[in-house]
């Protein structure tokens, strides 16, 4: 049996959760039967969330790496920019300051 992914374990703990705290608002159940009948359906929906989220198969992860990532394109980008930017200007002006008195 295949492991879940975290994807899946994520959307379906937060789908029990957010279903069982919707449907004992809803609901008004005092009682222990109804509490548990309330917690067994947002169980049951959660799973059914979980099963449900598709998968990324090995072909997909594979089909993205042949994309360059972000970083290397923000380095391109930038590589891009920094040739047009015009060189510094002499040191002797760094130690300057701007005010004037």
């Amino acid at each position: 049996m295949p492991h879940p992914t975290a994807a899946q374990l994520s959307y379906g703990s937060v789908t029990v959760v957010f279903s069982a705290l919707a449907m004992l608002l809803l609901s008004g159940a005092t009682s222990v039967v109804a509490v548990a009948v309330v917690c067994t359906a947002a169980l049951a929906l959660g799973l059914l969330v979980a099963v449900t989220l598709p998968k990324r198969t090995k072909a997909a992860r594979t089909a993205g790496t042949a994309t360059p990532s972000a970083a290397v394109r923000t380095r391109q980008a930038l590589d891009g920019i920094s040739a047009k930017v015009p060189p510094a200007r002499s040191a002797e002006r760094v130690e300057e300051h701007s005010l004037r008195r």
